[in-house]
């Protein structure tokens, strides 16, 4: 199978059992990958928008630095008819870790916590007055009966979204997995995939709920070069936006991905 998912899936594999060690070389477990998304989103909240994207997502190692990111292009095709045609048109999330086994050439591990990390994220999408989050925190890959490794944070948030804002609200925890579970001749494979990012402690000046977040729940199938994957979406107060009947913010979405890889 290509460079890519196989660096990917046998990082994900071999390090569902294995402590870190960077004693002897902080680059030997580097790998990389990247891919192109062109999802389909339906009634994703908030507000029930029903529309297609483009995505480029990518990752990987690099000695100290574990690094999770992507770029969302909504309206591809500029389209007035698109729900996403009055919104702002690029989404970026990028989210670099820092391994403190490989900073303090330590092993950090403890029971079912492989590895030990200082964790940033960052949001950004197009406007002057749009989403601008900074979170600083302490991440972990834990070793999850079945699941293997799953990268879990858990943030301070800096917002300075919307003009109006500039200061701390709240905190977030988030984890994430990827499950390969099911393989077929040929080398393809089943995979469940996802993520779960809640919010808590958000200031009530800045939001109407103090608390809220959603979870990912995605099958994929993945051959060398391509996936094809349905996920669904559970939201609760998405964004510290209560629900109403005036604007949705909990409830169900949907996605259909047809990806390309690198």
């Amino acid at each position: 199978m290509k460079k890519a998912i196989l660096g990917l899936s046998s990082m994900l594999l071999a390090g569902s059992a294995l402590a870190a060690d960077y004693s002897d070389d902080i680059h030997k477990n580097d790998y990389s990958w990247s891919q192109f998304n062109l999802m389909y989103a339906v009634d994703e909240l908030p507000g029930e928008s029903t529309h297609d994207y483009l995505e480029m997502e990518f990752g990987g190692r690099s000695g100290i630095v574990d690094l999770y990111g992507f770029v969302d292009i909504f309206n591809v095709t500029s389209s007035e008819d698109s729900e996403k045609a009055d919104s702002d048109k690029i989404f970026l999330k990028l989210s670099p870790r820092f391994s403190l086994d490989a900073i303090t050439g330590n092993d950090l591990s403890f029971g079912a916590v492989q590895e030990v990390y200082l964790a940033t994220l960052f949001t950004l999408d197009g406007g002057q007055d749009g989403v601008n989050n900074s979170y600083l925190g302490l991440g972990a890959d834990v070793n999850v009966p079945w699941l293997g490794k799953v990268g879990m944070n858990v943030y301070a948030l800096y917002d300075q979204s919307f003009g109006s804002r500039d200061g701390l609200n709240g905190y977030q925890f988030s984890m994430n997995w990827f499950k390969p579970f099911k393989f077929f001749e040929g080398g393809s494979f089943l995979s469940y995939q996802g993520y779960l990012d809640y919010q808590f402690g958000m200031d009530s000046d800045y939001v109407s709920a103090t608390s809220g977040g959603a979870t990912y729940q995605g099958l994929y199938w993945h051959s060398d070069q391509y996936s094809v994957g349905y996920g669904l979406k559970l939201y609760q107060d998405i964004y510290g936006i209560e629900d109403s009947e005036g604007f949705k913010s909990s409830g169900v979405s949907h996605y259909v991905a047809v990806t390309y890889k690198f």
